[in-house]
């Protein structure tokens, strides 16, 4: 999956939409797939960093309950454990030394300075759209954080389905175990999109992470003769997109 991952962020849509490209025979099998289910709409990936608060371990505190629904949601944790009930938050914050995080935050900020407070966690939502699996949605982002924070940043996450949309909120330790501050930038943000979509697929979920500028864009129909190479290799399942991506209506 590694290698797809890396082929998918390295796709640029603006050169490959360009009229008179060349070009698309260099097109890897992954990107093939990936213009293949953009042309044929299928369900994007929505990753979102929630921002205000979080600069201290009570506005933390305050997050995790709301996340936790005040101790009806389960909040499933780094560590493997499911916790409910309304200490449940708490129980966090003070298994995560937030209480010191803000502390030496504050230390590293200096009395009568006006630097920004110091995040100690960040607020990251992922979500699909209505009709697919809860579980599915919960099943990739569990994976993904597992992927790519384990033993290194706390987190805790709860699955929320009281609207049409399955979403997984997810509040991560800004400072790693070896005490390494993670900063969110927009590249990062674009392969937790990537990644979500791909574990999703992997549990059986039709999903894609297409550049929200390129989305609503016509893609052009890839060469006959790529077409055939690539369908060669390809499912059956995944040949009809192919025939898709080929029409001459889209």
């Amino acid at each position: 999956m590694k290698r797809q991952i890396a082929e998918e962020l390295a796709f640029n849509f603006r050169s490959h939409g360009q009229v008179g490209r060349v070009d698309r025979a260099r097109l890897s099998p992954a990107q093939a797939q990936l213009v293949a289910r953009t042309a044929a709409r299928t369900p994007e990936v929505m990753v979102k960093i929630l921002s205000g608060g979080a600069t201290s371990a009570k506005a933390v505190r305050r997050h995790l309950e709301y996340v936790g629904r005040k101790g009806e949601v389960e909040l499933y944790t780094d560590d493997g454990d499911a916790l409910k009930g309304r200490d449940a938050a708490g129980q966090l914050r003070d298994d995560w030394n937030l209480d010191l995080e803000e502390a030496g935050a504050r230390r590293q900020i200096g009395r009568g300075t006006k630097a920004k407070p110091v995040r100690l966690a960040h607020k990251i939502v992922f979500s699909m759209p209505a009709g697919t699996s809860p579980d599915k949605v919960l099943s990739a982002v569990q994976n993904l954080c597992r992927e790519e924070f384990a033993l290194k940043h706390r987190y805790a996450m709860a699955l929320h389905t009281d609207d049409a949309h399955p979403h997984v909120h997810v509040v991560l330790k800004a400072r790693s175990e070896q005490g390494q501050r993670l900063n969110i930038s927009k590249s990062r943000l674009k392969e937790w999109r990537v990644k979500f979509a791909a574990h999703l697929r992997e549990l059986g979920v039709a999903a894609n992470a297409t550049p929200r500028k390129f989305r609503d864009q016509t893609v052009r129909s890839i060469p006959r003769a790529l077409w055939h190479q690539r369908a060669h290799g390809q499912s059956a399942a995944e040949r009809p997109r192919l025939r898709d991506w080929d029409s001459p209506t889209r």
